[in-house]
């Protein structure tokens, strides 16, 4: 499959920050087929880059001790040309910063905000990292959600922020979804999660990742550590399931099924 082409607003990357980063490696490695290679300390902090088939795919980054309390979890990045543009119109828009931009040698630069509803994002202005180079194939990310407690505010703050030109998939009282382009050629979603998001757990990104067999992937995931959270289910976009790896970050897979309709893994 060729490489994604990343457009502006667009996820464009994704990592995950971890507890146990030698326990994450060995599991998305075994249940992924993924392979790993670590930056230099003094330039990249350690970062772990994840590897399919030869082509970058994820990040992974050891908390530091600072950040014990943070829950372990997936990022998704989405591309702008202009990060700190993007963060000052994010502020203006009833976004948080939590992380000012940063410049990362050489491959581009990065910052971590909280959009209009309290969901932590991350904004990447790519040099020479363009973001990840395989998508919507096993082992790859293929979709990119927001499941948003304030519906509404959501949309705006994509549209007004990143320069979504939106589409309404469904809108009604049961099920409320707009994505970032139409049909097969959409990069996102935003659902409305206020009635089933608890009050404790805020409005977040998740990510899919593309798997050839949910059933069979989920029976490896169980035996690395993992937990089943949801599912599986068999969907018009596939046939999907929640987990949470050995650590406790949550992730989701998406097995196509050829039942026709857009398909996460179109993204």
């Amino acid at each position: 499959m060729p490489t994604p082409e990343h457009s502006n607003g667009a996820p464009c990357w994704i990592d995950l920050m971890t507890s146990d980063a030698e326990k994450a490696k060995s599991f998305y490695g075994a249940l992924f087929g993924w392979t790993y290679q670590t930056g230099d300390e003094a330039k990249y902090g350690g970062y772990i880059t994840a590897w399919k088939d030869g082509k970058s795919v994820a990040g992974l980054m050891q908390k530091q001790e600072d950040q014990a309390a943070w829950p372990d979890m997936w990022s998704t990045y989405l591309r702008s040309g202009d990060a700190a543009a993007t963060v000052k119109a994010a502020t203006e828009h009833g976004g948080q910063v939590y992380m000012p931009p940063m410049d990362v040698p050489e491959q581009g630069s990065m910052a971590m905000i909280a959009d209009a509803t309290g969901a932590s994002v991350g904004v990447w202005q790519p040099a020479e990292m363009k973001g990840y180079e395989l998508a919507a194939e096993p082992g790859a990310p293929a979709w990119h959600e927001l499941h948003a407690k304030d519906y509404a505010a959501a949309v705006k703050f994509y549209q007004d922020v990143f320069g979504w030109d939106t589409d309404v998939m469904s809108d009604t009282p049961e099920f409320r979804y707009t994505t970032l382009g139409a049909g097969p050629a959409a990069k996102a979603g935003i659902m409305d999660a206020s009635a089933y998001l608890p009050a404790e757990v805020p409005s977040n990104w998740q990510v899919y990742f593309a798997v050839e067999d949910a059933d069979a992937s989920i029976e490896t995931a169980v035996s690395l550590g993992a937990k089943v959270i949801d599912g599986p289910d068999d969907t018009p976009f596939g046939r999907l399931a929640t987990l949470t790896d050995p650590t406790g970050a949550m992730f989701k897979i998406v097995a196509d099924t050829g039942q026709g309709g857009q398909s996460a893994t179109d993204a």
